[in-house]
């Protein structure tokens, strides 16, 4: 075989240094790329690179899409905690905020943007707060910030990118005054029972030990029969109130004539009165109707009437009266003529045992439930109760009925 002329020879070494010299640049390339973590799309080469090439960009777009798989999951999750009705803060190894919820921010007056990074400790300065988180082992603390009263509850815990913790804040306001309310309420009805009870047992010791006369025993028996009256009162309405607040509202189909109603309440006061006081009544029109629970209505303008002849002088007058207002509301008012009640209890009128004076209260034959049972009543039918007094001049009680409890016997018969 004959030698290769040079040139050729010249000219497939140029070849073979063109092909090596572009093939090292595409591996550069594809080196680049892979250093790049697979930013763009994978450079063009050929062979055995080529396969490599291929299952490397496969294995990175597998990557991002279960990256963007769990990024949507997360964003899922936060939208979720965004949802919850209670704050949620995340907070770091050194107490540093990583995120909160909206809700958290505005229970605790802080600000999302502002507030990330920001050590809680410098952010929250209750006493109580700044205990808690001190706590090792976490826990739970109630704060106030007027007016809410919040509940804290820290959890501590780890993984591996180190210790963190979990703050949830919940509004626990309405808890706490339902809480008052209750502990008031068995306070109030202890006290209210105990009272008759201790003169029915001062007198019974009385009978049994001290020789009386008939009319000092008759004394001592109406006495002990008007405190067993008082507790049966008491208990009456006290189930009065756990009936109401227990049962569904009333259907507003059911429907009850107002002109009877209120001629009952008047019959009603009148019998129980015992011509103490004037007590008149201005009849509405006879075929008016009113939706909801007769039973119910009948309590509440019993109750209002019952107070004003109660709190009455003797001699004085109490009047019913039943008028429209201009918004096609009813209104039935109890006006009376009594010595009136001083603006500042006036707000707190319908709260179970409160009274403005109790010994005149008790005297009278009062619970201090009656305006409670009122309101409760008015709630359950969508009513409203404004109460207007003045010292020396008399209350005015005044029901407000929504326009579509009220219905003529015509246009119910049209119906």
């Amino acid at each position: 075989m004959q030698d290769w002329p040079l040139w050729l020879a010249l000219a497939v070494i140029g070849a073979l240094g063109y092909l090596w010299l572009r093939e090292g640049w595409r591996t550069t390339k594809l080196l680049r790329w892979m250093v790049r973590d697979g930013e763009g799309p994978a450079p063009i080469v050929q062979g055995p690179l080529a396969e490599l090439a291929y299952r490397f960009e496969k294995a990175l777009r597998k990557r991002e899409a279960t990256r963007a798989e769990e990024r949507g999951r997360l964003q899922h999750l936060l939208t979720a905690l965004e949802a919850y009705p209670n704050g949620l803060l995340l907070l770091d190894a050194n107490d540093q905020i990583q995120w909160l919820n909206h809700i958290a921010a505005d229970q605790l007056g802080l600000l999302v943007e502002r507030d990330l990074q920001q050590n809680i400790r410098n952010l929250l300065r209750a006493p109580a707060f700044v205990e808690l988180m001190q706590r090792e082992e976490g826990g739970t603390v109630i704060i106030s910030r007027h007016p809410l009263q919040l509940q804290l509850t820290l959890r501590r815990f780890g993984d591996g990118r180190g210790p963190a913790a979990l703050l949830l804040v919940q509004d626990v306001t309405e808890r706490m005054r339902l809480e008052q309310m209750r502990s008031d309420f068995v306070a109030n009805v202890s006290h209210e029972i105990r009272s008759p009870l201790t003169v029915l047992t001062g007198y019974l010791e009385t009978l049994q030990t001290l020789p009386l006369s008939d009319a000092e025993r008759q004394r001592s028996l109406q006495q002990m029969r008007q405190q067993a009256d008082r507790m049966q009162l008491l208990v009456s309405d006290l189930l009065t109130l756990a009936t109401l607040e227990g049962a569904p509202k009333p259907p507003p189909d059911t429907w009850v004539s107002l002109y009877a109603l209120l001629q009952r309440c008047h019959a009603d006061g009148q019998g129980a009165d015992q011509g103490r006081h004037v007590l008149s009544l201005e009849n509405c029109e006879p075929d008016l109707h009113l939706s909801g629970n007769e039973g119910e209505w009948w309590s509440a303008v019993a109750n209002l009437v019952g107070n004003a002849l109660r709190y009455t002088p003797e001699g004085g007058t109490v009047h019913m009266a039943w008028r429209w207002l201009e918004d096609g509301r009813g209104e039935v008012a109890v006006l009376d003529t009594g010595p009136g009640i001083p603006a500042e209890h006036i707000p707190r009128l319908t709260e179970r045992f409160y009274r403005v004076d109790s010994s005149r209260s008790r005297a009278t034959g009062g619970t201090g439930l009656g305006l409670a049972i009122v309101k409760h009543v008015l709630q359950r039918h969508g009513a409203e109760l404004v109460i207007e007094s003045q010292l020396g001049q008399g209350s005015q009680f005044r029901i407000r009925i929504p326009k579509h409890r009220l219905r003529h016997e015509g246009v119910m018969a049209a119906a």
